[in-house]
C-alpha cells in the first residue's frame, strides 16, 4: 500500500512514540523516518493500523469510535525496537490533554533525548536513553537532566558521562517501578 505522508510522523497512528525510538536515529538503510514520514514504505513493508487510519480519514487509532480493535489484541504485552508498555497510556493522555498539549510533550522529550545521545551517549546507551525517555513522565526525566547538567563536567570522557547520566535514569526508574528493558 502507498501511505499519505505524516505532518507528524514522530506519534504514530497506532500510539507509538515514533521520535523516541531508535530506528528513527538510526544512520543509514535501517533508519525509520517515523510513522508516514518521508520513505515509510522503504522501510516498513506495510502496517495494518496506519493502513486503515488512512483508509478511515483518521490520524490516530484512538480517534476511531472501534478503538481499540481488534488489531490491538495483545498489544502492550511485548515490544519491538520500541517499547510498546505505554501506547494506551499515551494515546490516553493524547486524547485528554489534546493532541497539541501532547505533540508539544514529546517534541520536548524528542529534544531530551537527543541531547543525551548527543552529549552522553557512549555509543551503547541509545536504546536505554530512548526507553527511558519514553517511559519516564516528562517532570521526572526534567529533574534527572537536571542533576545531569549540575553533575557531569562535558569534558569527561563519554563513557564517564554515559555512566553517570545511565546510574541517575536507573535509580529514577528504579524509585517509579519501572523497568527499563524491552519485552522480546
Amino acid at each position: 500500500m502507498e501511505y499519505k505522508v505524516r505532518k507528524k510522523p514522530l506519534f504514530s497512528a497506532c500510539g507509538l512514540n515514533c521520535g523516541l525510538c531508535p530506528r528513527y536515529y538510526t544512520v543509514g538503510q535501517s533508519k525509520c523516518p517515523g510513522c508516514g514520514g518521508e520513505g515509510f514504505t522503504s522501510a516498513h513493508c506495510g502496517c495494518g493500523m496506519l493502513s486503515c487510519c488512512q483508509r478511515k480519514g483518521l490520524e490516530y487509532c484512538f480517534l476511531c469510535d472501534e478503538y481499540p480493535c481488534k488489531k490491538y489484541d495483545g498489544e502492550g504485552l511485548k515490544d519491538s525496537f520500541i517499547t510498546h508498555m505505554n501506547i494506551f497510556h499515551d494515546a490516553k493522555k493524547a486524547k485528554e490533554i489534546g493532541l497539541e498539549a501532547y505533540e508539544a510533550e514529546l517534541n520536548i522529550k524528542v529534544k531530551i533525548l537527543e541531547e543525551l545521545l548527543g552529549n552522553y551517549d557512549d555509543r551503547r546507551r541509545k536504546s536505554f536513553y530512548c526507553l527511558a525517555v519514553n517511559l519516564l513522565e516528562l517532570q521526572d526525566i526534567n529533574a534527572i537532566m537536571e542533576q545531569v547538567r549540575e553533575k557531569i563536567d562535558l569534558q569527561a570522557p563519554m563513557k564517564e558521562k554515559a555512566a553517570i547520566a545511565v546510574k541517575l535514569f536507573q535509580a529514577m526508574a528504579d524509585e517509579k517501578g519501572i523497568v527499563l528493558k524491552l519485552r522480546k
